[in-house]
């Protein structure tokens, strides 16, 4: 787990709101504070659809519009979080990939956890699995991961 202090707001807003940058992400939950405080829980309900929905938690290409029309305008917004988690398919290549043994199974997610507090933007890695484990080095993956997904997007940041 790292904590990445994200330098150029309006570099990652857009990213965030404007482009695709996070679209294959999914969203697991996330917060809006403007004129009130939005709370917006991503896990997709079924028995909504007429068809399979594929995946439990929406991609955040599907909610990024929604959310950037909850805080356009002239005003700055009082502050927001959303927790992206990579995508199941993502996690079953990075754990296949990785050599460490981790079966995609036993990953419960790797998730980005944002937040804005009205001047400042962070974010912290993290790692979650099904069963304990002492083993670090898919956190540690990840943590470098998501390091050069900023770099390959040229979205600066500093480690805190």
């Amino acid at each position: 787990m790292i904590a990445l202090a994200l330098a150029d707001n309006k570099t990652i807003t857009s990213h965030l709101f404007l482009k695709d940058t996070f679209d294959r992400f999914c969203l697991i939950e996330g917060e809006l504070t403007t004129f009130n405080t939005f709370h917006i829980d991503g896990q997709i309900h079924p028995d909504f659809f007429d068809t399979d929905v594929p995946g439990a938690y929406s991609p955040w290409g599907s909610l990024r519009t929604h959310c950037f029309n909850l805080i356009r305008g002239k005003r700055t917004p009082l502050g927001f979080r959303f927790v992206f988690s990579l995508s199941p398919e993502n996690i079953a290549r990075m754990t296949e990939q990785s050599g460490t043994g981790i079966r995609p199974d036993d990953v419960q997610g790797l998730y980005l956890n944002f937040h804005f507090d009205g001047t400042s933007l962070t974010c912290v890695t993290g790692t979650s699995f099904r069963t304990f484990t002492m083993d670090k080095s898919l956190e540690h993956l990840w943590d470098e991961m998501a390091q050069r997904f900023f770099r390959q997007h040229q979205i600066p940041f500093e480690i805190k």
